[in-house]
């Protein structure tokens, strides 16, 4: 199992002889746009960051949930899951630490725990995803895209809790 990696690169390689190409050319002029794009989207990125420890840390999305929490409950999607939904279309690091804490307080097999694990297997995470590529095409305009992805992440979590209400 530990060659697997040495041994597509060797592959690569090999072919690359094969076929008459400048490997090592290649493969810099490939690191070097690869930094330029990385250069191109940090300062979105490093926004997007700050802006959800603020979200996180000021409390404000503890207020939000507890705002939306009276309306979700009567429709029966458990409290719970709200910070889950809420930050999974903005972080997949900070949603992957709210799903590994409710897994510790709910336990592996219990319904909050079963749902959040679907959402988090079914969304995206919108904001980031939208950041990086529309930074890296240097486009503005995501208007559209934003809703519809959105729309799907909605759709996503209400089917969550549908599917593990039927399933499980």
């Amino acid at each position: 199992m530990n060659y697997i990696m040495p041994c597509v690169f060797a592959l690569i390689i090999v072919y690359g002889l094969i076929k008459k190409v400048k490997v090592f050319d290649v493969f810099v002029n490939g690191a070097k746009d690869g930094i330029k794009t990385m250069y191109n989207i940090a300062p979105t990125l490093i926004g997007l960051i700050v802006s959800v420890e603020m979200l996180k840390s000021s409390g404000a999305l503890d207020m939000l949930c507890d705002f939306v929490s009276p309306v979700t409950q009567f429709l029966g999607f458990p409290k719970e899951l709200l910070p889950l939904a809420l930050l999974r279309p903005v972080s997949g690091g900070g949603s992957t630490a709210l799903l590994t804490q409710t897994l510790k307080d709910n336990g592996p097999d219990s319904f909050v725990s079963r749902c959040a694990c679907v959402i988090a297997g079914a969304t995206e995470t919108t904001f980031y995803a939208i950041t990086v590529y529309f930074s890296a095409i240097k486009k503005t305009k995501i208007r559209h895209t934003l809703f519809a992805s959105l729309m799907a992440d909605f759709t996503a979590i209400v089917f969550s809790v549908l599917c593990v209400n039927l399933f499980f």
